[in-house]
């Protein structure tokens, strides 16, 4: 059986009373990262849901905003690929979910970000609050923004010579700034 047709029949042979928290994230997650399948927002999220995308610095709140944020995503990424890694859930209506997620900025520009064909290997964490419907209530989403920004070309890579000298002067400009505030 084809996976849309097996999340499908997860989706509407099942109450969110009756699957777990985890089971609704899996299947969530699939139709979203794997079939790109974002026709209907409101199977995933309430004109109420938010997002909290924190490395980025970004809320967006409601079903359409959501669904665009996730298009905009597969633009800048045409080749965006998420794998979970580990769910837990408290069995009511929280769920955490560990992705590992890849791909290519050969897209669109995304948040202010020209493409420029690097590759991107991130991990992270959504922790995930459901509503009595077993819709994304809310969603705080946790990774590495200093690493995402390394690996696009914003930042030097790790320890390379431009890393360390940008880490001295910050230490140098630190100290003097503390030499100049005890005088």
């Amino acid at each position: 059986m084809a996976a849309r047709g097996l999340v499908s029949i997860v989706m509407s042979t099942t109450s969110p009373d009756t699957q777990t928290p985890s089971q609704i994230a899996r299947a969530v997650f699939h139709r979203i990262f794997n079939e790109r399948d974002l026709s209907d927002p409101s199977a995933f999220w309430t004109d109420d849901s938010v997002d909290y995308f924190l490395a980025a610095g970004r809320t967006v709140r409601g079903a359409t905003a959501l669904a665009a944020w996730f298009e905009d995503l597969f633009a800048a990424v045409p080749d965006w690929h998420l794998e979970i890694e580990n769910t837990v859930d408290d069995g009511d209506r929280q769920v955490v979910v560990q992705w590992h997620a890849t791909g290519t900025m050969t897209g669109a520009p995304f948040l202010g970000i020209e493409p420029n064909g690097r590759r991107i290997e991130i991990r992270g964490v959504d922790v995930i609050r459901l509503d009595e419907d077993g819709k994304v209530d809310s969603n705080t989403v946790y990774y590495d923004g200093a690493e995402f920004a390394r690996q696009v070309g914003m930042l030097p890579h790790r320890d390379s010579p431009l890393d360390r000298l940008s880490l001295n002067g910050f230490n140098t400009v630190t100290r003097l700034r503390r030499r100049m505030a005890r005088k």
